[in-house]
């Protein structure tokens, strides 16, 4: 379980392809602490499993063909940079909203707009997804935990404040690309309740 609140961006410096078609990567991340195998760690929003770490703090995790299928890892390159968050603790405060790492699906940039000292995205989402995206909703993308702003028929837009916009790899990010979109945990329960009554 993770809050999305990113605190490192690692940069992916080898892919590997399997048989199987599923991928291996690794992720150069020298600021992550206490990092083991066989942890979670969150990937641009994707729960990932540690399955070797190097001496320079780079670390490898496996992606499975149907991760790859319902996320943006297909498009990842060696060079490309990912938010990173590691696991929370039950003890920790939840500064952002619990965030499984089990992607929905992607969403869209449509624009990027400056406002003041800040940035507002437009995303496009799938329309099968609608029935659980509200204003003012949680929504995680690319793993940082974002609140809705405005909302209309298959965009929404959110608003990245200056540390989020430069701590977070939004920054790098450019129209038509496609970001990992993890809807809120509750919504899908509520949804799932209603749905059966």
């Amino acid at each position: 379980m993770f809050k999305g609140i990113i605190y490192n961006i690692g940069i992916i410096t080898s892919i590997f392809a399997r048989d199987n078609l599923d991928k291996q990567f690794c992720i150069e991340s020298p600021t992550l602490i206490d990092l083991k195998v066989g942890d979670s760690i969150a990937c641009s929003g994707v729960c990932l499993t540690v399955v070797d770490i190097t001496d320079n703090k780079s670390f490898f995790v496996d992606v499975s063909e149907a991760t790859l299928k319902v996320t943006n890892i297909s498009s990842w390159h060696v060079g490309k940079r990912v938010n990173l968050e590691q696991a929370m603790r039950l003890s920790d405060r939840v500064d952002g909203h619990l965030v499984q790492g089990h992607v929905d699906d992607v969403a869209t940039i449509l624009a990027v707009e400056e406002k003041l000292n800040s940035h507002v995205i437009i995303f496009n989402y799938p329309e099968r997804l609608s029935r659980f995206i509200i204003e003012k909703g949680s929504v995680a993308l690319d793993g940082v935990s974002l609140t809705i702003n405005s909302l209309k028929e298959h965009e929404f837009s959110v608003n990245i404040i200056p540390y989020t916009w430069n701590n977070t790899t939004f920054k790098y990010n450019n129209i038509n690309d496609k970001v990992n979109l993890e809807i809120d945990l509750a919504a899908k329960y509520i949804n799932k309740y209603l749905k059966s009554r």
